[in-house]
């Protein structure tokens, strides 16, 4: 039997509903189906994020310690899969994917060291090159077919602007979310099409494992993957770990890493804090968050 967080039964029902207290119904005979098909016993707690529940596991065939991660299946997550196969191949730094089931989006993945995530590096800036450089790996792979698009994402964020400025209390933010969708709408005609993680932030990336000849690389896991600009990848670096003096030179040293052109990264990062503002107001804000306010305001004073 697993014990379900309580923080993740609370953010599946607020989040997905009643699709999300299904999945949670769900899991305890998900967890016991594939503990037995694919020959794994428990090594440990259950963790969890937000929308998956992961058990550390060994795989009595050869010994191998790994992740079962079970998590309900929708746009964001479906890709997931693809998207691990497809950076193992390039040698890329993501996490192996060693099992998956397309039916349930069921995946058993190598296990990394929980207790080193890149967030307890002290050194900001160490920290800030460690996420740069698995950035510029991992978007260095093309997105394979069939990967939602950012141009998709770009199109249903610009048709929502309006609506979400005039949601917003304040005024200065209403002009500042109009003039994201303007520099959105410069880039919004080439989209990219590069393999991007889209939630690439310091807790999700761990240290791999010293029996797994991984003690010295760092590894990236929990993609939400999308075809897109690498620019559109940079928000989680600077929003995560905030610090204000931090973002002007975080932006820097990222796009210098990854190679990008300022001007289009800086356009695509506006684009996350419009992305974020359409779903606050969506959810009944009337505020951005102030952290992605105050990136938008240092970014649009740099034009």
């Amino acid at each position: 039997m697993i014990d379900i967080p309580d923080a993740l039964i609370a953010t599946q029902s607020k989040y997905n509903g009643e699709a999300g207290r299904a999945f949670l119904a769900a899991l305890p005979g998900l967890a016991d189906r594939f503990l037995e098909e694919w020959g794994l016993r428990r090594d440990g707690a259950a963790m969890y994020g937000m929308c998956a529940l992961v058990l550390p596991v060994v795989r009595e065939s050869d010994g191998r310690r790994a992740a079962l991660k079970l998590q309900a299946q929708d746009e964001e997550t479906v890709g997931e899969p693809v998207a691990l196969r497809v950076w193992g191949e390039a040698g890329a730094g993501a996490v192996e994917l060693l099992g998956h089931d397309p039916g349930t989006g069921t995946m058993l993945l190598e296990r990394l060291d929980e207790r080193r995530p890149l967030s307890g590096t002290a050194d900001e800036r160490a920290a800030v090159e460690v996420l740069a450089g698995l950035l510029a790996r991992l978007t260095s792979v093309r997105a394979p077919e069939g990967m939602r698009r950012l141009g998709d994402a770009a199109e249903r964020m610009l048709a929502e602007a309006g609506r979400t400025a005039a949601g917003l209390a304040d005024t200065g933010e209403r002009r500042m979310l109009m003039d994201c969708a303007a520099a959105v709408r410069e880039v919004a005609g080439e989209p990219g099409d590069r393999l991007l993680h889209w939630d690439l932030h310091y807790d999700n990336v761990l240290a791999g494992r010293a029996d797994e000849g991984r003690a010295q690389e760092w590894v990236a896991l929990d993609p939400k993957p999308l075809a897109g600009d690498p620019g559109f990848d940079l928000m989680p670096a600077l929003f995560n770990r905030f610090d204000t003096s931090g973002v002007r030179w975080r932006f820097d040293l990222m796009t210098e890493v990854l190679g990008l052109d300022r001007e289009r990264a800086r356009a695509w990062t506006l684009g996350r804090v419009l992305q974020n503002g359409v779903w606050a107001v969506a959810d009944g804000a009337h505020r951005l968050p102030p952290e992605q306010a105050e990136i938008a305001r240092q970014l649009l004073e740099r034009e």
